[in-house]
């Protein structure tokens, strides 16, 4: 497979040399067939027809490493032909040379190269038609120079067109990594952040209770490490993506892992009064939402307001999902209110879906999250 892809990165430029070497030959011939016509045709000496056509031809060969001056030469050369009247061909190997100038150069470079291109083209074949060794009138050069004016400018529209669409492809790429970096940026803060933050409290828990009451230790301890493992599989399922196609993923948490948020919370000290209705028909990405923002609203109760009550509501009606995590605040002195990536996290899911986001310190005494999604599926009443 290795060696077939190699093959296939070669196959463009062995068909630029059999284009250089069949258009070298042609100009060649021309040089050497006289006019069967009656009309004029070159009858100079041989190594100007020469130069002619191998100006005209070799150059397309390496028109991939060099489009510019490529296209340069083979444009003198052509123009030098219709002067010289050794050809009357529409300019095939400048429409190739024009086409990779489309291609591979911007369009700062690109369309002033084109313009002079058009306009020196012009200028040959109606000197070569009309004025220097004339077969008709202006009228009837008209024809010839429209003709190699189409053949060239079209060529580099293709091209252009080409580079368009494949630098509009890569910015969709590049606009797509950006996401998936962000996505997995929350997604990793929203499972270091809570699952750190139940370990640090139940860490000092046990570190309180350890002399006195080293059951109550055993079990924080015990806490700490079911924390942990949980920890590292939701880590492991999420860099997964990081890693070749190939490596298994498991499911996407959702509306059916809430009730394990609200006992890990009850754990780290946080009286907790749950509220669950109707989110059996959401998509999987407003679950994947619901469950974050309730995972990282507890988190910041857990690390801001413990020990204190808290209440989280989650209920979906009539096309809309409404999330409400009310806590009391700390029994203690004044909290500090959170702050960092976790409320931005929120924000940004919540708008992402196209929902709205509202936090801040209540009248009576704690904080309050509020988030309203659109479902896209009606869950039951």
């Amino acid at each position: 497979m290795e060696r077939y892809g190699r093959h296939m990165k070669r196959l463009p430029y062995a068909a630029d040399l059999v284009a250089a070497v069949a258009v070298t030959a042609i100009y060649l011939d021309f040089a050497r067939t006289p006019a069967t016509d009656g009309l004029p045709s070159y009858s100079g000496p041989a190594w100007p027809a020469w130069v002619v056509a191998a100006a005209a031809g070799l150059p397309i060969a390496v028109r991939r490493h060099r489009p510019l001056p490529v296209f340069g030469v083979v444009l003198a050369a052509l123009t030098s032909a219709s002067i010289l009247d050794l050809t009357r061909e529409p300019y095939i190997s400048g429409g190739l040379a024009a086409y990779l100038v489309g291609l591979a150069e911007p369009a700062r470079r690109s369309v002033p190269a084109l313009a002079v291109a058009l306009a020196v083209a012009a200028a040959g074949v109606y000197l070569g038609e009309a004025v220097i060794t004339p077969s008709g009138g202006a009228q009837d050069a008209a024809g010839p120079v429209a003709l190699v004016l189409v053949v060239v400018g079209g060529a580099w529209a293709a091209g252009s067109a080409v580079r368009f669409r494949r630098a509009e492809s890569h910015r969709k790429t590049q606009h797509a990594l950006v996401a998936e970096r962000l996505r997995i940026a929350r997604e990793m803060h929203d499972i270091v952040s809570h699952n750190l933050s139940l370990i640090a409290v139940k860490a000092g828990v046990a570190a309180h209770v350890a002399a006195d009451d080293p059951q109550e230790a055993v079990t924080a301890l015990k806490d700490i490490e079911e924390t942990s493992r949980s920890a590292l599989t939701e880590m492991r399922r999420t860099l997964g993506v990081l890693r070749t196609d190939g490596t298994p993923m498991g499911p996407a948490p959702g509306t059916a892992g809430l009730d394990g948020l609200v006992e890990e919370a009850r754990r780290a000290g946080i009286e907790v009064v749950s509220e669950v209705r109707g989110l059996s028909g959401l998509s999987e990405g407003t679950q994947l939402t619901v469950y974050r923002i309730v995972q990282e609203a507890l988190t910041n109760v857990v690390k801001h307001a413990a020990p204190t009550r808290c209440g989280v509501t989650v209920t979906a009606r009539e096309g809309s999902v409404a999330i409400d995590v009310v806590d009391d605040g700390p029994a203690g002195p004044r909290r500090r209110l959170p702050g960092g990536h976790g409320l931005l996290g929120m924000r940004e899911r919540a708008l992402m879906h196209g929902g709205t986001f509202t936090a801040g310190p209540r009248e009576e005494g704690g904080f309050a999250v509020s988030v309203r999604l659109p479902s896209e599926g009606e869950g039951s009443p």
